[in-house]
């Protein structure tokens, strides 16, 4: 394809892998040749491959319609499900001399493209992400009820390696990662899309309990840190979105979470305060946030033995007869209808967090207004967030954010810095930053509300509708932002 060929080591990255697997193909039918004998070859369709793998096409698709970053790779995102196909293939022949088809592969890089891609010139680490995934899928497996089963969830163990590595070498500037993370809070009614699409599988396979604890705790930390603090612990939401989706689509897979209800439970919990602790930890280390919530899953993957026999311990019910809680008293739904109600409470909850703005597009967080406040009454973050959507606005050509910018960085302490957002300011027009460029102003910098144009960059909405507006209606979304003069007028 041109966009392939214009790009060399894009090329050689995917003719480098379909070189090596054409090369181990030769070897194993050379081998097979002389042995007289050819694979087995079975047909293995499991629903929670292909259920899983529309819910994450529906995201992806959906996802993509916002950011065409994604529409411009699905051709490369091909490319990675035919080199998921061979390599799994090869893989089972080489170790048992017998194939299996099915939908395993999909999935697994439907996984991992929501959440990470490499830069074309380092996509060959993308197919060695896909090739992780799988070998530990095939190799690293326990003893588990009686059965031998891997232990991680695929796409979770190789994201969760390769996030420790670019951490490691500080080469995240190498993905996509951050893009990732941000424009899919562009992608307006994301959550909604995200609980439609994974719905089916919760329902088929029991397992909202995670996703309804995880959302519920991760919730909870971030109310009562608000309480403590009066800013919010992530910007521009209770859940981000990208963490959400993680909830739903990373942490969901049967074959490696726990067995029973409480132990599901307690795996949504525990991945909830581990993205909620990670959050802090990669922020004290002027690290990407991004990585919170792919860390902790290989770990929590290996505790759920450890959950399961708690949860016995503790003596829950489990199991498709159960009819009764551990009381004797309460009637409980069995096997597909306890699945199912399971999965109409998250929906109950969802609906909850979205009537209270825990999620969804309209969380105050993500209005600059409110981190302006913030930094004035020196709440904690309030300032660093304020500059970060600041810096951001100003970036995107919004004199009013300059100005501010300039403000925040304080002209006594940063001069130079101050001075240049102050001139950029005034190139764009805004007249407080002309006055702000006299160096008489640095005590008290000049400050104004910012124009129909300002608006219309820095209002949280989405920019086709914003453009769209009238001044009149473009007044009115300013003041419900906090945008106290357009109140005014």
């Amino acid at each position: 394809m041109p966009a392939v060929r214009a790009n060399d080591r894009l090329a050689w990255s995917v003719a480098g892998a379909a070189a090596l697997l054409a090369v181990w193909h030769a070897a194993l039918w050379v081998g097979a040749h002389r042995r007289g004998s050819s694979p087995a070859v079975a047909l293995d369709v499991r629903a929670q491959h292909w259920v899983q793998a529309c819910a994450q096409g529906a995201v992806l698709a959906y996802w993509g319609y916002h950011w065409r970053e994604v529409y411009d790779a699905l051709p490369l995102l091909a490319a990675q499900v035919a080199f998921a196909y061979a390599f799994d293939l090869l893989l089972a022949w080489s170790r048992r001399g017998a194939v299996t088809l099915g939908f395993a592969p999909i999935p697994v890089v439907f996984s991992i493209n929501l959440f990470l891609w490499f830069r074309p010139d380092w996509f060959a680490l993308q197919f060695l992400l896909i090739a992780g995934a799988l070998a530990g899928r095939e190799l690293i497996r326990w003893e588990r009820d009686g059965r031998r089963v891997h232990i991680f969830n695929p796409s979770s163990i190789a994201l969760g390696a390769a996030s420790v590595g670019l951490l490691a070498t500080g080469a995240t500037d190498t993905t996509w990662g951050p893009e990732i993370a941000t424009t899919m809070s562009a992608a307006p009614h994301l959550y909604a899309v995200i609980v439609l699409a994974s719905l089916p599988g919760q329902a088929l396979f029991g397992v909202a309990t995670m996703t309804l604890a995880a959302a519920v705790t991760l919730y909870a930390l971030g109310l009562g840190y608000f309480a403590l603090t009066g800013t919010y612990w992530f910007v521009d939401a209770y859940i981000p979105v990208a963490v959400f989706l993680g909830m739903h689509l990373l942490i969901t897979d049967p074959s490696t979470s726990p067995r029973s209800e409480a132990g599901r439970l307690a795996f949504g919990a525990l991945y909830a305060v581990s993205v909620f602790v990670l959050y802090a930890l990669l922020g004290a280390a002027g690290a990407p946030a991004f990585y919170d919530k792919l860390l902790a899953v290989p770990i929590l993957n290996l505790a759920v033995r450890g959950i399961d026999r708690l949860a016995r311990g503790l003596r829950i019910a489990h199991g498709p007869v159960t009819r009764r809680d551990s009381t004797g008293f309460v009637p409980r739904p069995a096997g597909r209808a306890r699945n199912v109600a399971w999965a109409a409470a998250w929906v109950a909850v969802f609906a909850a967090l979205s009537g209270v703005r825990a999620v969804g597009d309209t969380h105050r967080g993500q209005w600059v207004t409110f981190w302006l406040a913030a930094c004035a009454d020196d709440r904690p973050n309030g300032c660093r967030h304020a500059a970060r959507l600041a810096a951001a606005y100003c970036d995107a050509g919004s004199g009013w954010a300059c100005n501010e910018y300039g403000i925040l960085v304080q002209p006594t302490l940063r001069p130079v810095l101050a001075a240049e957002l102050f001139e950029r300011a005034c190139g764009l027009g805004f007249p407080p930053g002309c006055v702000n460029l006299d160096p008489a102003t640095a005590a008290t910098p000049e400050r104004a509300p910012p124009a129909e144009a300002d608006l219309r960059i820095v209002l949280r909405g989405r920019p086709h509708r914003l453009a769209r507006l009238s001044p009149v209606e473009l007044g009115e979304a300013a003041c419900g932002q906090g945008f106290r003069d357009w109140c005014r007028q």
